[in-house]
């Protein structure tokens, strides 16, 4: 991690800490908080995938549900700790990551996003199907809440737990992109002919970076689980994934900090805009059309050369 990561991370920090006295307790803005968080964890392993790598992935709603329903099937209806649960949900995901990205990763492109949008299909597709397990469209109730030395997880205390998450993965991903991996990542990213030519294996580099993000989306659609205690699959749908790729890009593929600024945006935009009823769903479209057009490359850049340019 660079120094010029270690400020941010301590002002998130800090504002984390202090959040809940901050809004006096308010249960409404503690849970806006923490979907921010369990949002932001899947686009840090989608800016790694994305930004740093260059691979498109519509199929990510896919494995937050995978962990969802692991640890949703695994608690209510096999009684398994939810430790236990939450690491059963990493395995398989990583496992069926590794089995879909082995093929779908030597797609270029537009053809790489096609593939994980079927991918992400099937797995709504089963989560609807398998009715004895999931609940089918009904979905399933009863998810266990978090408990930790006889004290439940609720409230600021699940603020604190998916944060921790957040502020461990962040600091994990920095190292990463500031390592000999990161510079192989932005590599293949480049030019997968010029890297391989340089001796960086870029398959091997694009199906680690694919497992890598949907064990983040694994792990946030377990936090995600335990926090409503009540999943369906429509919580995993096409659009889900849609929304979070439009986080990474709104926010900034290229940058792990642009990522988690998106997940920001586009979690509190939608709340914001209610006050407007009927004309909320134009307003948001057209807030995301402008920020696209005139900052491409995502707020968090587009915002930095605005400051660059009035400096000089």
């Amino acid at each position: 991690m660079g120094k010029k990561d270690f400020y941010p991370l301590l002002f998130v920090f800090l504002i984390i800490a202090i959040f809940p006295w901050l809004v006096g307790g308010n249960e409404y803005y503690i849970s806006i908080l923490i979907f921010l968080g369990i949002n932001g964890i899947i686009t840090m392993g989608l800016s790694l995938l994305m930004g740093y790598t260059g691979q498109i992935s519509l199929g990510h709603a896919g494995f937050f549900g995978l962990g969802a329903y692991s640890s949703g099937i695994l608690t209510t209806q096999y009684s398994i700790h939810p430790l236990a649960a939450f690491l059963a949900g990493i395995f398989l995901s990583a496992i069926i990551a590794f089995l879909v990205g082995k093929p779908t990763l030597r797609l270029k492109g537009h053809y790489m996003a096609v593939a994980t949008l079927g991918f992400g299909e099937i797995l709504f597709i089963v989560f609807n199907e398998l009715s004895p397990l999931t609940g089918g469209p009904s979905g399933l109730s009863g998810i266990p809440i978090l408990t930790f030395m006889g004290y439940s997880l609720e409230g600021a205390r699940y603020l604190y737990l998916v944060w921790g998450f957040v502020i461990l993965l962040l600091l994990f991903s920095l190292n990463v992109i500031n390592s000999r991996v990161g510079r192989a990542l932005r590599a293949v990213h480049g030019s997968e002919i010029a890297a391989n030519a340089m001796g960086v294996d870029a398959s091997r580099y694009k199906v680690q970076v694919f497992v890598l993000s949907a064990v983040y989306a694994s792990i946030a659609g377990s936090l995600y689980a335990h926090f409503v205690t009540f999943i369906s699959p429509s919580s995993f749908s096409l659009m889900f994934s849609i929304l979070l790729l439009m986080m990474v890009v709104v926010g900034g593929a290229e940058t792990i900090w642009g990522a988690l600024l998106g997940a920001m945006v586009l979690t509190l935009l939608p709340e914001y805009l209610r006050g407007l009823e009927d004309f909320e769903v134009l307003a948001y479209g057209g807030i995301l059309m402008v920020v696209l057009l005139f900052m491409p490359q995502g707020i968090l850049l587009g915002v930095r050369k605005l400051f660059e340019k009035k400096r000089n």
